[in-house]
């Protein structure tokens, strides 16, 4: 299931046009803001699809009975372009674990390209809610790379997906490679690709953006 939080008119299609902004882009303060409010968003709306428990609360007068999440996930994040996402829903999933993954594109051509798994760090996997962080699915091959990765460590019981702006052409290859119960989060899809994979009219380089630019 795909759920794109553009489609409704609110402050959030605000943060999104932020984050493609090239005169807000050259603050990177405020595009890692914008990029952990995004995250912040959509932690709160997939939330509300995890299977909840009854908590009971002692208040100074009684009983509170709340519903709450029954299990908490693990946040994955793909390095470096991911970590302004990750700290929005770890804000969310406050008492989350966390695994990071480096993931990166190896040129052969100008348009051709592999995708490169260097290092991986994570907890107990199996049988767990993964949530999957990465600001941009242009072709999708590093989401799949990223979770063939985290997949030999363990067997997700769920896996939720958020990125602020993806493709076509990603969602439909993550659709047809990750588990059938795979929920994806975007604040926007867009429809095109340029020759060398890139999101167009999309952002940028996100990493670059929020980081500074790498050799």
């Amino acid at each position: 299931m795909i759920h794109n939080n553009s489609l409704q008119s609110s402050i959030f299609n605000r943060f999104i046009s932020e984050i493609r902004d090239v005169d807000i882009q050259k603050d990177p303060v405020r595009f890692r803001l914008n990029m952990e409010r995004i995250a912040e968003i959509l932690g709160y709306e997939l939330s509300k699809k995890l299977e909840a428990r009854t908590l009971e609360t002692q208040t100074p007068l009684g009983i509170s009975h709340t519903e709450v999440p029954a299990e908490t996930p693990v946040l994955a994040t793909i390095l470096r372009a991911g970590l302004s996402m990750h700290s929005g829903l770890l804000r969310i999933f406050d008492r989350a674990d966390s695994a990071f993954v480096s993931a990166y594109r190896k040129h052969t051509t100008a348009e051709d390209f592999d995708i490169h798994v260097e290092y991986l760090a994570a907890p107990d996997l199996d049988k767990r809610i993964w949530i999957i962080s990465d600001p941009m699915l242009a072709t999708g091959s590093s989401m799949l790379a990223v979770y063939k990765a985290l997949r030999k460590m363990g067997n997700p019981s769920q896996i939720h997906i958020v990125s602020a702006i993806a493709t076509p052409d990603a969602l439909a290859l993550i659709k047809a490679h990750l588990p059938t119960n795979t929920e994806i989060w975007v604040g926007a899809i867009d429809q095109e690709l340029t020759a060398q994979s890139y999101i167009v009219p999309g952002l940028g380089d996100a990493g670059d953006l929020a980081y500074g630019i790498k050799l």
